[in-house]
């Protein structure tokens, strides 16, 4: 049984609310990183603007989620799949999509700039995010997560708990000349997604042998045929997988995952200090929602969930001056992801991200309601982060280097 000071801790609305109190902290002047100009927010809505309608003239925008990733050559590559094989019923067919994003997900840490994936099939090379994606794609294609040689397209419990250093660079074609960041923390947090899955057949194995896609079935009970808000199912997701989490933060004994500490967190509980992001957790939250959908499950409060502490959205707020280092040579460091410098680069972004999203929509002339914040995400600032990482610097890389084990930023 939690502590309500861990439930709290566990959801996005700590993570919004925590943002926002880093955020005016930084309009009083009082971060030890950061200034903040936020005259020049208006400014970067318009290049957000911009680049939404320049790459959705129809301004029809789907949720920032990992199915976005799996396009190669013009094609979507899931659909391929799906179409390809003869399913029971909607549900069995959800449950293989809830293997595939919760996987490919847990391995979507920063890939670092010198990695690159050449797919066997197509002959292209793809790199960072979307590389990442195609190879996790690629390796769930070919059974490398099933203990059934007869159904390739789902992730077992059993073959992901022995999963090794050693898979993960023979699928992502990891070798001297191609190094993936983090590789060693991306095989152990799979490792531990297989143990945790074990563990938990109450969940995970409903309907079937213990594997992640069994989440849905959990999901869809929690439901009772009524739309289940998103926040909500990231609750699940982080109850029910916060064990894979690295060692770091823990309160009354519950790892905290994507946790950090930062004195301008005041509470006068035991939660005094920490803020948490739950990058991973909520990335893989908007990546269930269409599986979900597509399984029956009817998906509400979008808005509900935050915008992503990561170094497109957080470049973004930089590139474009809305935020800027106290010292410039900071930008030429490496920084650890607990480090004051990190926590509030990640805590603004999600706070300044809110902002954004209603000056996006007016310039769109979009309400909430079409044009959720996963759809600003994905149009979006996202996109526009890296267009401006692209812009100012050689291989588009993120303007501060934080130093990841493959499992947070």
């Amino acid at each position: 049984m939690l502590t309500a000071a861990v439930d709290s801790l566990l959801s996005a609305k700590a993570v919004r609310e925590r943002a926002h109190e880093m955020l005016t902290a930084a309009e009083r002047g009082e971060l030890t990183s950061f200034t903040i100009d936020l005259g020049k927010l208006p400014g970067a809505a318009a290049f957000v603007a911009q680049v939404i309608r320049e790459n959705y003239p129809s301004l029809q925008v789907l949720l920032h989620a990992r199915w976005r990733h799996f396009r190669l050559g013009g094609i979507d590559l899931w659909p391929q799949l799906e179409a390809a094989r003869q399913w029971a019923d909607p549900v069995e067919k959800a449950r293989a999509a809830f293997d595939l994003a919760i996987v490919s997900v847990l391995l979507d840490a920063g890939a670092g700039p010198n990695w690159r994936y050449r797919d066997g099939v197509t002959g292209l090379q793809v790199a960072r995010s979307e590389g990442l994606a195609i190879a996790s794609l690629r390796m769930f294609e070919a059974g490398y997560f099933s203990a059934d040689p007869a159904d390739p397209l789902r992730a077992d419990a059993s073959e992901l708990a022995a999963f090794t250093a050693d898979d993960l660079a023979r699928g992502f074609q990891v070798g001297e000349g191609n190094p993936l960041t983090g590789l060693e923390g991306r095989a152990a947090l799979i490792a531990r997604l297989g143990k945790a899955v074990l563990d938990n057949p109450a969940v995970f194995a409903m309907e079937d042998n213990p594997r992640p896609g069994g989440l849905f079935d959990h999901v869809a009970s929690m439901a009772g045929g009524e739309p289940l808000p998103a926040p909500q199912v990231l609750r699940s997701v982080l109850h029910h997988l916060g064990p894979i989490w690295p060692g770091r933060i823990s309160l009354d004994g519950v790892s905290l995952g994507d946790t950090w500490r930062h004195p301008a967190i005041v509470r006068d509980d035991e939660t005094n200090g920490l803020i948490p992001f739950h990058k991973l957790s909520q990335w893989l939250t908007y990546s269930l929602i269409e599986p979900l959908q597509d399984g029956g499950v009817a998906v509400s409060d979008l808005d509900g969930l935050t915008g992503l502490a990561e170094y497109r959205n957080g470049g973004l707020f930089l590139d474009a001056g809305v935020i800027a280092l106290r010292d410039p040579a900071a930008a030429g460091q490496g920084h650890e992801v607990w480090s004051p410098l990190v926590v509030e680069w990640r805590a603004l972004t999600v706070a300044l991200l809110d902002r954004i999203a209603p000056l996006v929509r007016h310039a769109l002339s979009v309400d909430a309601a079409d044009f959720p914040l996963g759809a600003v995400l994905e149009g979006g600032t996202w996109a526009a982060g890296r267009r401006l990482a692209n812009q100012k610097r050689p291989g588009g890389a993120p303007p501060i280097h934080v130093i990841s084990d493959g499992t947070v930023f």
